[in-house]
């Protein structure tokens, strides 16, 4: 088996369906995109060390193969997908972010990511979520394939993203104040 086919050389794609559309079709546009955001977010989840927010990330990357499948539907194939994105997919991010927000609050004012590697990953992920949230937004209007709960999603899901980026970047500065205590505690110099 190769992996190219030259279907792709005049500039066509198929659709799960079958349908064959120009690559810079607005679904082809909006689920490379998700594509390209499930690559920010795996490589976010490769930066970080706290097993929980990892392994929620590992759950939207789930969701994101799911939401890829819906765009990549026409709406007669979207009856014969396993699963879609559900109003308790929203309810789940919206937990999420209650729970971190509880935890380590939100900042008072615009945040410049960079201080962590681990947070400003996540950083580039939201930013990518929100193109895909506009994305979809800019593709429901134009095909109305009934996608309001991917629009809620995506929505909310940039919101935990930016909260899952603050959570990181408080941790970075918690591990920073303790280190320089232990390394003042202990008779060592504290380097700037």
């Amino acid at each position: 088996m190769k992996i190219y086919t030259r279907q792709g050389d005049q500039g066509q794609t198929r659709l799960l369906s079958g349908d064959t559309v120009e690559k810079d079709d607005p679904r082809v546009k909006t689920y490379g995109a998700l594509d390209e955001f499930q690559s920010h977010l795996g490589f976010a989840r490769s930066l970080i060390r706290v097993k929980s927010i990892s392994s929620r990330l590992n759950q939207i990357q789930d969701d994101i193969f799911v939401a890829s499948s819906e765009l990549a539907s026409t709406p007669k194939t979207l009856s014969q997908l396993k699963r879609r994105i559900r109003p308790e997919d929203v309810k789940r991010l919206e937990t999420w972010i209650d729970e971190y927000t509880a935890t380590y609050g939100l900042p008072d004012g615009f945040v410049v990511p960079g201080n962590a590697s681990d947070s400003a990953a996540v950083h580039v992920a939201r930013s990518v979520c929100r193109r895909c949230e506009r994305l979809i937004v800019m593709l429901k209007r134009q095909h109305d394939f009934g996608g309001k709960v991917l629009v809620t999603y995506f929505n909310r899901l940039s919101d935990l993203l930016f909260v899952l980026a603050w959570a990181l970047e408080m941790r970075s500065v918690i591990s920073k104040v303790i280190e320089d205590l232990i390394g003042r505690n202990s008779g060592e110099k504290s380097t700037p």
